[in-house]
């Protein structure tokens, strides 16, 4: 299997970018990075609850790879003495998951480059080897992960023809939309709103194309 993995920014945009101009790679073989966003949010929730981000499961990062992106934990587990429960469950706060936790996730690599003056590397590194392991070996039974990928036939009405974050389900080296998911109209605003940046993108983006 061929696979291309994007991750310089605009991760998504660039991703799509580089699909078109290669029509003859099949578009499910071209991906994205936002593991590191997907990482980032399972390690909030973890420091919150005081577990380890590997106790936390089935976050969600919708949409583009910038500060629109949505960390969605309605869907999250996470394990505390030993029993699964949902991480709005067990933190028992909206307003921080709803406010503070998500903006943290969004504006977490600017606050990087501001504090170290230089770019979370080794974090970027760890996700890309998370995203590369996770296509290679699957993803373990029970969990899904977030991945940039192309949106055609999905089942959470955002439009075809954009690259956006989704949960994915990884079997044999081919991805799966996770189906069936309930979204709340809280969800629903903040998957819209990242996927019109992404068309805004695309469209300028096609546009330079066009005329270079």
């Amino acid at each position: 299997m061929f696979s291309v993995i994007v991750v310089g920014n605009p991760a998504n945009t660039n991703c799509l970018t580089a699909s078109k101009s290669a029509p003859s790679i099949p578009k499910e073989n071209f991906s994205c990075l936002t593991r590191l966003d997907h990482n980032r949010a399972k390690s909030q929730i973890a420091l919150k609850l005081g577990v380890t981000a590997d106790d936390v499961k089935n976050v969600i990062i919708w949409g583009n790879h910038s500060s629109t992106q949505y960390p969605d934990v309605n869907h999250a587990k996470v394990k505390l003495q030993g029993k699964e429960v949902g991480v709005y469950e067990a933190l028992k706060d909206d307003s921080w998951l709803k406010g503070e936790f998500i903006t943290t996730v969004q504006q977490r690599g600017a606050a990087v480059i501001k504090a170290r003056k230089l770019s979370s590397a080794m974090s970027a590194a760890k996700a890309i080897s998370d995203h590369v392991r996770d296509i290679w070996f699957g993803t373990p039974e029970g969990e899904f992960v977030s991945m940039g990928v192309i949106s055609d036939g999905n089942s959470y009405g955002i439009p075809d023809d954009l690259l956006y974050s989704f949960p994915v389900v990884i079997k044999n080296k081919t991805w799966k939309f996770v189906e069936g998911l309930p979204i709340n109209d809280f969800s629903r605003e903040k998957m819209d709103l990242t996927a019109k940046e992404l068309a805004e993108e695309k469209e300028t983006a096609f546009e330079f194309l066009s005329s270079a």
